[in-house]
């Protein structure tokens, strides 16, 4: 009898039509998305004076960015055409890939301002795809990294083995690795070009082993780019290290090192160039920078004209929406009527 008692006010104490069971979650206004929520209302004063914030904002940024592009002095020289001999010059292919011809050259360049140090050198290619999906796959990191993995060759075809051996390092990008030279001299004196860190710092930790030599590079028969001495390591082969950071586009610039003296305005420097690398075959370009930075890196006026763009098109939007407000103006409804004030503790169901 106690029993039948007992259940019966158990029963009696869940409500009718109710599952213990039930895997409904319990209300929370989380649950019933009834969360504080920050919903602003866009009026016209609020826009204007958002796109007024902007534009005196972006527009002072965009013309210290071109000052500063317009600071650096830059001076670009293409030599591949020049630096050809007249008995070749109906045969350009012939003359990069003949082991006999002459492939020195010399050209002066007229410094139009100063130059303070240090003065950047880069070498700039054109339609070269170092971005082709075959070719930027053709490496293999681990081989860079540990001695240990010297025989990791996969994707490395056509540049893996020679002589069955393993090629370190291996792929068509350490392959192409570009050999031109650059000598410079200002009234007959030598300038000394410095190598020293013109690769990331990162990549000669992180990427490059200290431990890792050269092995049968250059050596299948199957002629490439430069040479590398084969008792540096990779970490120090830093010619080799900034080549294989990939460029995006087809026109890119790499760096070739730094001259460490002002270069003066008015001043002629005699460029000294070996013109070894065949750009003749995918009717390529190549060029000679000369180039100083400023805060915002090297000569570049995109930012600064985007900055400008952004900027005078959001003036010019809140001038418009001025305008309008005032010959136009259109009444704003009673915010007291949305639905998340009529009913600010509600919540859905």
């Amino acid at each position: 009898m106690m029993d039948a008692v007992d259940r019966h006010v158990a029963s009696a104490e869940v409500p009718a039509g109710s599952n213990t069971n039930s895997k409904k979650p319990k209300y929370s206004k989380f649950t019933q998305q009834d969360l504080p929520a920050c919903k602003p209302i866009l009026t016209p004063g609020w826009v204007i004076t958002a796109f007024i914030f902007i534009g005196v904002l972006f527009i002072p940024i965009g013309v210290f960015s071109l000052f500063a592009s317009e600071s650096v002095a830059e001076v670009v020289v293409r030599y591949d055409e020049e630096c050809i001999p007249s008995s070749y010059a109906d045969d350009q292919l012939a003359y990069i890939q003949s082991p006999t011809s002459n492939k020195t050259c010399s050209k002066d360049i007229k410094v139009r301002k100063q130059m303070k140090s240090p003065v950047y050198i880069y070498y700039e290619l054109d339609n070269f795809y170092q971005n082709h999906r075959r070719y930027v796959q053709s490496r293999n990191d681990k081989q860079l990294r540990s001695p240990k993995y010297e025989n990791s060759v996969s994707k490395c075809d056509p540049e893996a083995t020679a002589n069955n051996m393993p090629i370190v390092p291996c792929g068509l990008i350490a392959w192409s690795l570009f050999n031109d030279t650059y000598g410079f001299s200002v009234n007959d004196q030598l300038l000394q070009v410095s190598k020293k860190n013109i690769a990331w710092k990162s990549d000669k930790e992180s990427k490059f082993g200290s431990d890792v030599y050269p092995k049968n590079f250059q050596s299948n028969g199957l002629v490439g780019g430069a040479k590398l001495n084969e008792s540096v390591p990779l970490s120090e082969q830093e010619d080799l290290i900034v080549w294989m950071r990939t460029a995006a586009f087809p026109t890119f610039r790499k760096l070739y090192g730094r001259i460490e003296v002002d270069l003066e305005a008015n001043q002629t420097v005699r460029v000294h160039i070996e013109n070894n690398y065949n750009t003749y075959s995918f009717g390529g370009k190549k060029k000679l920078v000369l180039s100083t930075t400023s805060w915002i890196g090297g000569k570049n006026n995109f930012l600064g004209v985007a900055y400008l763009t952004i900027g005078g098109l959001c003036l010019f939007l809140a001038v418009s929406f001025i305008l309008m407000y005032l010959i136009k103006p259109r009444p704003l409804g009673d915010p007291s009527f949305l639905s998340w004030n009529t009913n600010p503790g509600g919540h859905l169901h």
